[in-house]
């Protein structure tokens, strides 16, 4: 398959395209990767170097790939983050372009806004962007918890609350809108505290997937973003929620194990690309 991703990069960890382009091409899917910002390293380090990409730039290079007649061969768009409001009409652009070019194509929104330990690290009005521009307009989103309560103004403390929040940004049956929403990570209080789920929810069904919850220092960035690129690869290649769910899910646990076995606070992409394409631990979603 072939993804157009328009996402941050990094010169060194692994958020954005830098999370999202290796596990796609791991998996041998063609990834074309539109860069946002460039940035020396993510900001949960609190200090970094690098400019936000000019909107009038990121617009250019995806004319350049639409004159070469590729858009027609793309299977999806991947977003991300978005660093202002120019650049945020260039991303809805450039879905209409692309699925101008072929409507099968779906579009995976990922609301970058923040996460629970950072709060919101986005400029002012990016959320509200996401919430009345950007979903509206997607076909799958995926926002971690702390998006999910922003994002929908609920707070989200059980399984029904997340369930309810989630639905609540998705487009019914026969209506535009998404029909799935994906949500990276829930910790909810009516769960056990040693695990981290993640929950797959259309407007008349849901799946969960429990993982062990790994004790980091400091929590690697970049999961989401990972995962959301892995899951949306798993759900074009099969069409079953379930599996895709289950199948991203083994592959992120892996990933972090890697990661904390090596004592390292960026994602080991690289060091753990054979767990990541064959998860020595499967887990397995169940419907809700």
């Amino acid at each position: 398959m072939r993804f157009l991703s328009l996402q941050s990069h990094v010169a060194y960890g692994y958020v954005g395209n830098r999370a999202a382009t290796f596990p796609l091409q791991r998996l041998g899917h063609e990834v074309w990767a539109v860069n946002t910002v460039e940035f020396s390293n993510h900001t949960g380090y609190g200090a970094w170097r690098g400019r936000t990409a000019p909107a009038n730039q990121v617009a250019e290079i995806v004319q350049g790939i639409e004159a070469l007649g590729l858009l027609q061969r793309c299977d999806a768009l991947l977003t991300g983050y978005v660093g202002d409001a120019a650049l945020a009409d260039v991303v809805l652009d450039t879905a209409r372009r692309v699925r101008a070019a072929n409507p099968k194509a779906i579009w995976c929104c990922d609301p970058v806004l923040g996460d629970i330990d950072t709060g919101i690290y986005v400029k002012p009005g990016i959320d509200t962007f996401f919430r009345e521009r950007a979903l509206p307009a997607a076909d799958l989103v995926t926002p971690n918890h702390f998006e999910l309560e922003h994002l929908t103004g609920r707070t989200v403390s059980t399984m029904n609350e997340a369930l309810a929040a989630a639905r609540s940004l998705l487009g019914g049956s026969g209506t535009t809108g998404p029909k799935l929403a994906l949500i990276t990570s829930l910790r909810r209080k009516d769960a056990a505290a040693d695990q981290i789920e993640m929950v797959a929810v259309t407007p008349d069904a849901a799946w969960r997937i429990a993982t062990p919850l790994i004790g980091f220092e400091i929590a690697p960035n970049g999961t989401g973003d990972a995962v959301a690129a892995l899951f949306t690869a798993h759900w074009l290649a099969g069409g079953d929620v379930a599996e895709a769910l289950g199948r991203a899910g083994s592959s992120i646990f892996a990933v972090l194990q890697v990661t904390h076995d090596l004592g390292e606070r960026e994602l080991q992409l690289v060091a753990g690309q054979d767990q990541l394409a064959a998860p020595p631990r499967r887990f397995t979603a169940e419907r809700l």
